[in-house]
């Protein structure tokens, strides 16, 4: 996964008119979790540009004055109800050999046939949140739609990895092709509903006299 460095400084002060002038002066107070005690320091607010306004995941090194670095993770953000300018900042240190949790982007590739046909292509999920060592973090889950006919549906189960945990349960739907107004609907894909409604009926039969039986 691709890392971003901020470039801050500790703070001596973590009071509520040391937090103003820090703000004032364009900077972000920050605290670094995860470690032996909570680290607070501040960062440029522009420093947070290419980490926030993103689609993309991203880990980050954060660089201290005098030396200090620390791999971590953005944890929470907070933003100004009006000038949606940056407040506050929670980082969670990482290290090698433990798990972490992240939320990881969604990407399609291919061309759905049920699309082609006039289905609509919906995503429920833009990320995924999956928990793994920080080495087998993936920049983003990729998903071949091009398999999808109208009707389709694609679940998490069929997402899982060796490399990461999916921390979604496995009947979630991913993506999904459902029919539109104008949507054309092939043969192949007709046989396969008629087939399905065909067991959907014959299962509801047969279920039908156990039912009246146990009245």
């Amino acid at each position: 996964m691709k890392s971003i460095t901020i470039n801050g400084s500790q703070r001596e002060s973590v009071g509520k008119k040391s937090t103003k002038a820090l703000r004032n002066a364009g900077q972000v107070p920050c605290v670094l979790y995860g470690g032996d005690k909570p680290l607070h320091f501040f960062a440029p607010e522009l420093a947070f540009s290419k980490l926030v306004y993103t689609p993309d995941a991203h880990t980050v090194v954060i660089a201290l004055d005098g030396g200090e670095s620390f791999n971590a993770v953005m944890q929470d953000i907070q933003f100004h109800p009006v000038t949606d300018r940056i407040l506050h900042v929670d980082f969670y240190q990482i290290f090698e050999n433990k798990e972490i949790t992240m939320e990881i982007p969604v990407k399609t590739v291919g061309t759905s046939k049920g699309v082609l046909n006039g289905g609509n292509l919906r995503r429920p999920y833009r990320k995924l949140r999956i928990k793994a060592i920080p080495s087998k973090l993936p920049d983003f889950i990729e998903i071949d739609i091009t398999p999808l006919k109208i009707g389709s549906k694609l679940y998490i189960h069929e997402l899982r990895n060796d490399d990461y945990k999916l921390l979604h349960p496995d009947n979630t739907v991913v993506c999904q092709v459902r029919r539109s107004r104008l949507a054309v609907v092939d043969e192949e894909e007709e046989e396969e509903g008629t087939a399905e409604e065909g067991a959907t009926a014959d299962a509801t039969a047969t279920e039908a006299p156990a039912t009246e039986a146990q009245e």
